[in-house]
């Protein structure tokens, strides 16, 4: 079996049209499909939700659930909250600059902008409490083929030691970065 593409996914929120509201006003996204059962298909289970789906564009579709028969929304309190997040690419580093002016001036705070080295992003949070990125793509060619030449090494360096491997060094530090 070959994936296609992903279809959705899904994350939990706690007010379905807060959710489509906030994502459309934004970022942009449209509202494209609701779905509410009484009974979950897969499981049979009584437990009515609200199912809504949003374009994120290019056919990638993100999805939420309100459940409010379930306990109450909470994290993974064992993750630092860094690390789960969705991120999105956006066009130009305009449109991320004019998309953090919009979102400060909303009252959302916003970290960054963040120089990855491939990318730039700025990082903010939903009014589920889900962290969300915008990321403008900066790689070269020769930055995306020297990454690809030593992917392999870095990951089975890392599963032997579990310390973080120096073959992209010029990522962080800025020596040798490749042109």
């Amino acid at each position: 079996m070959l994936v296609k593409k992903i279809h959705h996914v899904a994350y939990r929120c706690i007010n379905a049209k807060q959710t489509v509201e906030w994502y459309e006003k934004h970022l942009g996204m449209k509202f494209v499909l609701a779905i509410a059962e009484d009974e979950v298909p897969s499981t049979k289970a009584p437990d009515p939700y609200m199912h809504v789906f949003i374009d994120a564009g290019m056919g990638n579709i993100l999805a939420f659930f309100e459940l409010p028969n379930a306990l109450p929304m909470d994290r993974d309190h064992n993750t630092p909250a860094w690390t789960q997040h969705i991120a999105f690419e956006v066009a130009s580093m305009g449109d991320l600059l004019t998309t953090k002016e919009r979102l400060e001036a909303a009252g959302i705070e916003v970290i960054g902008v963040t120089n990855h080295t491939l990318f730039k992003s700025i990082y903010f949070f939903d009014p589920s409490g889900h962290r969300l990125e915008l990321a403008f793509n900066t790689a070269t060619p020769a930055m995306d083929k020297a990454l690809d030449d030593v992917k392999w090494d870095m990951l089975n360096e890392w599963d032997r030691t579990k310390k973080a491997p120096k073959h992209a060094a010029w990522m962080h530090d800025g020596s040798g970065v490749p042109q």
